[in-house]
């Protein structure tokens, strides 16, 4: 709505009229959220019925041998002896921060504390990645990122800048950013790692945005690439992607492994976190040892 609002006067005589704008944009986003947070108002409402009200008929009990493994364990049940949980009387029940309060310890800083150091430790990489992420983006493009990329200009209407700096990758970087914030100060850190690898691409693009801008051998291959491509059209099959034969050979990734000595400190790092994350996590939590 703001970039129309900026468009020109001959371009916004064209545009509907800004009261259907507005109607346009509110009903979208109530739709948008309805359909994000009725399932989650649903099941909040359904665990208000089960464990705080007396719902439609008899509930059936627990079987003792559960009732005796959950006391053997250490387990603690969600209503012992017919008494609601202490989330019933709440304001605004919601079942799934008490099982976070209570059960899990999830909350501001409670992770902080000496013992947890490993887990800060396990988490240090990719704390580090998207935070340098965040700001190598906030470094290139101060202006987009102060407007909230509300304010369009004439550079980006006419040639707009590739790459991981683009404006597009803004909303990205927010949501990143946002998730690593949270986690690392509200979550068990220990699951950052994969919290932000399937959440946001913003892990990986800035990764092959550090390989692409600070390692020579894919820079010398790339300039190798276009000035081989307008001689022979061969090359660009054999290094296509879905080529049989040669395709494992020309993948960048494969080259870089298979010149591990020569490549920078940088790229070392890099593919050795990827590596022995994805070897360490194969192996410990195969055999059911702690891993995020």
């Amino acid at each position: 709505l703001a970039l129309r609002l900026q468009a020109g006067p001959g371009s916004r005589g064209q545009l509907p009229p800004l009261w259907k704008q507005l109607l346009s944009l509110a009903s979208s986003a109530v739709l948008a959220c309805a359909g994000i947070f009725l399932p989650f108002a649903l099941f909040q409402f359904y665990a208000y019925l089960r464990f705080c009200g007396a719902g439609p008929g008899p509930e059936p009990s627990v079987p003792q041998p559960l009732v005796q493994l959950a006391q053997d364990r250490g387990y603690r049940l969600a209503a012992p002896g017919g008494v609601k949980p202490p989330w019933c009387s709440h304001r605004f029940p919601v079942v799934y921060s008490y099982i976070q309060d209570s059960y899990w310890d999830v909350g501001f800083l409670r992770y902080f504390k000496l013992r947890q150091i490993p887990n800060f430790l396990l988490a240090l990489p990719v704390t580090l990645l998207c935070s340098w992420a965040a700001w190598t983006y906030v470094a290139a493009n101060p202006r987009h990122c102060l407007t909230l990329g509300l304010e369009r200009r004439k550079s980006e209407e006419e040639k707009p800048r590739a790459g991981f700096c683009c404006p597009a990758v803004f909303v990205y970087v927010v949501h990143a950013t946002v998730l690593l914030v949270f986690g690392f100060f509200c979550m068990h850190v220990q699951v950052l790692t994969r919290f932000l690898g399937s959440s946001s691409p913003i892990l990986y693009w800035f990764c092959a945005h550090l390989l692409q801008e600070h390692e020579p051998l894919l820079q010398s291959e790339a300039a190798d690439d276009q000035t081989m491509a307008p001689r022979s059209g061969k090359f660009l099959l054999a290094s296509s992607p879905g080529s049989c034969g040669r395709g494992t050979s020309e993948n960048p990734l494969v080259r870089l492994l298979l010149s591990y000595r020569f490549i920078t400190p940088l790229s070392r790092c890099l593919l050795g976190f990827f590596l022995s994350y994805w070897l360490l996590g194969l192996i410990l939590h195969c055999n059911f040892w702690p891993w995020t």
